[in-house]
């Protein structure tokens, strides 16, 4: 139990902690921290190597540069969005977060500083990497532990500067997709730009009015005891809280700690790169080394401490399926029907999850039971939420 190692500050007591004894994480959330580890340094690494000379160019280039493509040439036609737009956003939200900041006794107000220098740090990777892949990944492990050495044993300070840091990145990528969607489409940038700004705010009120409804009238919701409405990414952000805000890095992944051996993911991520990189010049006729990208293997485990036992079996699987037997043996067909699929299948989760609340979680009613959704996450796994010692909390 956390809560046995805080004060009434929800800071961490010592005494306490010495006396209750350190953290024990699960083989999968350790798993995952080394693999991110790992993640981090090889974005940057693989973002160099295989996208330098790109990146170089492009930042000299606009879009009336005749080396551009067609659809540049055809965007040029429409105003731009002035750049103090931007300008006046990025001022309005530092003064708001600095005026949250220091209005909090938990905050010092220069987190807002060090928030903007991390996500322009790993801006330029992570999205050269979302436009090749089309994989969003926000690795926050190292800037977790970044935020731990700057505000130990703190974990409200922790979830803010986390969200001014992880939050902000993926919002950032997200923006950048969309504008370069809009630039395909040809739709004109300031209308793009005005839709932008205008739907995270409906987006905000209407998500905000949802959760306050949903935490005051559904019994139970976020425990065990209603496995309909479990809240496992805000799980996995408390647990991340008690790991990096409360107890700190230096307490578990310090030099002496069972997790130390964690930290050389961040080696592991620098030479994984160069390896693929030299082995793709050296061999330049073996085209498939040109596809090896470790940056999404490695971040792929991301999301593996909430996801279920069966997510990742039916990705691999799936993906398996579509992009190495049907790719080869019935190529046409993949070409054809194998993305429209992708969509009609991601649509079809959607509608099929709205469809579900109103007429059987709405109405108190339960998928029935068997052996393969047994257990308390309903995944056949009877320890899925049990702690180090294989004791299941209640409650």
């Amino acid at each position: 139990d956390p809560m046995k190692v805080l004060n009434k500050d929800l800071l961490l007591n010592e005494t306490a902690y010495e006396i209750y004894g350190g953290v024990r994480m699960t083989a999968g959330y350790a798993v995952s921290y080394g693999f991110i580890l790992a993640a981090f340094s090889a974005y940057i690494v693989h973002t160099v190597l295989y996208h330098g000379k790109f990146i170089a160019e492009q930042f000299r280039m606009t879009l009336s540069d005749k080396k551009n493509d067609i659809h540049a040439k055809l965007m040029s036609h429409y105003p731009e969005v002035f750049e103090w737009w931007y300008h006046i956003i990025l001022f309005l939200s530092f003064v708001l977060g600095l005026i949250y900041c220091y209005s909090s006794p938990l905050l010092p107000g220069y987190i807002m500083i060090i928030a903007i220098v991390i996500n322009f740090i790993i801006m330029i990777p992570t999205g050269i990497i979302a436009a090749v892949t089309n994989m969003i990944f926000v690795l926050g492990v190292p800037f977790n532990m970044l935020t731990s050495f700057i505000l130990p044993g703190n974990p409200i300070g922790f979830l803010t500067l986390r969200a001014y840091t992880n939050s902000c990145q993926y919002q950032i990528i997200s923006f950048l997709l969309n504008l370069k969607m809009a630039h395909y489409m040809k739709i004109p940038p300031r209308i793009t730009f005005s839709m932008l700004l205008i739907c995270p705010i409906i987006g905000s009120i209407v998500n905000y009015i949802t959760a306050m409804y949903l935490l005051n009238n559904i019994p139970n919701i976020c425990t065990h005891k209603n496995l309909l409405w479990k809240c496992l990414q805000a799980e996995g952000s408390f647990t991340s809280s008690v790991i990096w805000g409360v107890v700190g890095t230096r307490k578990i992944f310090g030099v002496g700690s069972i997790y130390y051996p964690l930290l050389f993911g961040l080696l592991i991520g620098l030479v994984l790169p160069v390896i693929s990189w030299f082995l793709w010049k050296k061999f330049p006729n073996i085209k498939w080394l040109a596809f090896i990208n470790f940056p999404i293997f490695l971040a792929a485990t991301n999301m593996l401490p909430p996801a279920p036992a069966a997510e990742y079996v039916t990705w691999f699987l799936v993906g398996f399926i579509f992009n190495f037997i049907l790719y080869r043996y019935a190529h046409v067909w993949w070409e054809k029907y194998a993305y429209v699929f992708s969509a009609g299948m991601s649509c079809g989760v959607a509608i099929c999850g709205f469809i579900i609340f109103i007429t059987l979680q709405n109405n108190n009613i339960e998928f029935p039971q068997w052996w393969g959704t047994g257990g308390p996450m309903r995944d056949g796994c009877p320890l899925a939420i049990a702690n180090y010692s294989g004791f299941v909390l209640t409650d």
